[in-house]
């Protein structure tokens, strides 16, 4: 990864504030040229800084009320290929992190409601060959939920 210098850390924190600012408007906030910011972009995607654009979708707009956290474990590390090719295939998996402890990963889902929850459960996770427990909590409120880093 390269280095990043001030320029490229008040871009990217531009364009996770508001990815639909022209080049333009980002020139003149960081005073250069819009061909500048188009070069400076374009390497910041090329070294894969920059992943992707995505348009941030409020979840209870859409349907899926439902936010859980599910804690996924196993004995068998035969069941790990098994259990991811499964999460990459699901629509209701927002992430899925191996870690450290008790289990084996932590999964964030979004659903419509419990009983899609208990569906995602029996039908897809315990249905993983070898799985042997998880456990789900299921959130309340999030006082804060970001996507944006501090760069």
């Amino acid at each position: 990864m390269s280095i990043l210098d001030e320029t490229d850390r008040s871009l990217l924190a531009l364009l996770q504030k508001n990815d639909r600012l022209s080049l333009a408007e980002i020139g003149q906030e960081l005073k250069l040229a819009p061909s500048t910011v188009n070069d400076r972009i374009k390497r910041l995607i090329r070294n894969e800084i920059i992943s992707g654009f995505h348009a941030a979708v409020n979840p209870e707009k859409v349907g899926l009320d439902l936010l859980a956290f599910v804690f996924v474990g196993w004995n068998d590390p035969d069941v790990e290929e098994r259990f991811l090719k499964k999460v990459a295939e699901s629509g209701a998996v927002l992430e899925c992190h191996h870690v450290t402890g008790a289990w084996n990963y932590l999964l964030k889902v979004r659903l419509k409601n419990t009983r899609e929850l208990e569906r995602f459960l029996a039908q897809e996770l315990k249905s993983i060959d070898g799985l042997m427990r998880t456990e789900t909590l299921i959130v309340l409120s999030s006082a804060k939920e970001v996507s944006t880093l501090a760069v």
